[in-house]
């Protein structure tokens, strides 16, 4: 029977980030992904500078364009744009970013496996144990990485029953798209889609467009992208490689640590509320999964769990406050929207986004009013963010 450190199931940016680190402290990882690498995976491919922040290695190889721009309509009216000064988001494409990070995981050490299924995963307080490809391996931790649809937490009875968005995008090509008009700009179209919003993002040959929203909007998001296309004077037919996927999102209480075994990014439902970007959640879950995981393998800890204490700490009041903001911009689009467009709090916005805040509880003087009346706006409707805020105190 083979036996590693740890086993790492799915090979996207939690886990390989996750891979990569325990790979490089000495550890022996095995990283095993069902599908052959490089493939392709619903994503709007943005990776703020806060997501760039926690990631161990540089990325520069498939970035594809660098937005320093941001511009935001409500229902297509009303908008403002902002930036221009620094970058604050790299636009690749996941079947690049993916590949790329997997390829690094496994030259700093990692057993990297594509291609291969994993039928079963254990984890308890001696250890952990899976079936890949069906030959039984054992190893001391076993982190789930396998993303929302992915078999290790049910099997785990980890993550709980998280609440579900979804999204539906595709890429127009350039010449069927005004290239200009969209260089390094972030197109953000607001109250267009209940509990989402539509989305215009540059790339290197193309541009991505995309709308997401809660989950009872799906049958009706191609609708919604072909009306986003056709206020953008984009045709419609032109959209290639469509594709929908499901956005996981936490709820606060949900178990995501037992014994030798966690989950990290999309598998734990660490998504953004308000943005549906799980970037940066996947490389923070994956760098303080790797830390925990080497405690254990170094003696240090018994067990994975006080992953879930540092990360609840980590994550859970940013996550407080982008759900305050997703319901205030559902149930009072206008009034919201006025308040997110002060300049004030684009300072804040714009902090966040390049990780120089950690999010927006942190800022100080006049821009309290305006972040304070948004948060006022999402309780008088009962928003789920106290949740999170209660959690992340407990932690």
């Amino acid at each position: 029977m083979e036996r590693f450190d740890a086993i790492v199931v799915g090979a996207g940016p939690a886990g390989s980030t996750a891979a990569y680190r325990l790979a490089t402290a000495g550890a022996r990882v095995l990283l095993v992904d069902k599908a052959r690498f490089p493939r392709d995976k619903p994503c709007g491919g943005g990776l703020t500078m806060r997501a760039i922040r926690e990631l161990p290695i540089s990325v520069e190889p498939v970035v594809e364009h660098v937005v320093d721009r941001m511009a935001f309509r409500l229902r297509y009216g009303r908008s403002f744009e902002r930036g221009g000064g620094k970058p604050l988001i790299l636009m690749t494409q996941r079947r690049r970013l993916d590949h790329f990070l997997a390829e690094q995981a496994a030259a700093a050490g990692a057993d990297f496996r594509d291609g291969v299924k994993v039928t079963a995963v254990e984890g308890d307080e001696r250890g952990a144990r899976a079936v890949v490809d069906g030959v039984p391996i054992e190893a001391d931790v076993v982190i789930g990485a396998d993303g929302a649809n992915g078999l290790t937490a049910r099997t785990l009875g980890l993550g709980g029953e998280p609440t579900i968005g979804v999204a539906f995008e595709g890429n127009v090509p350039h010449g069927a798209v005004d290239q200009e008009r969209y260089r390094g700009l972030a197109l953000i179209e607001l109250g267009t889609v209940p509990g989402g919003y539509g989305w215009v993002f540059p790339k290197g040959d193309h541009v991505n467009v995309g709308v997401g929203g809660w989950e009872d909007v799906g049958p009706t998001l191609r609708a919604r992208l072909r009306d986003l296309c056709d206020r953008h004077g984009i045709d419609p037919d032109a959209v290639e490689s469509l594709r929908g996927h499901r956005l996981p999102l936490r709820r606060p209480g949900s178990a995501l640590a037992r014994g030798r075994a966690l989950l990290v990014g999309d598998a734990a439902g660490l998504v953004d509320p308000i943005s549906g970007d799980g970037m940066y959640e996947a490389f923070v879950s994956s760098r303080l999964a790797a830390e925990a995981a080497l405690d254990v393998l170094a003696g240090r800890a018994e067990s994975l769990e006080p992953y879930a204490q540092r990360l609840s700490r980590r994550l859970g009041p940013m996550a407080a406050a982008s759900w305050d903001a997703k319901i205030a911009f559902d149930r009072f689009p206008q009034l919201t929207f006025a308040l997110a467009g002060a300049p004030l709090v684009w300072g804040v916005v714009e902090r966040i986004l390049s990780g120089e805040l950690s999010h927006p509880g942190d800022a100080r003087g006049p821009v309290r009013a305006p972040l304070r009346a948004i948060e006022a706006l999402a309780r008088a409707v009962g928003a789920p963010g106290s949740g999170y805020r209660l959690e992340a105190r407990a932690a």
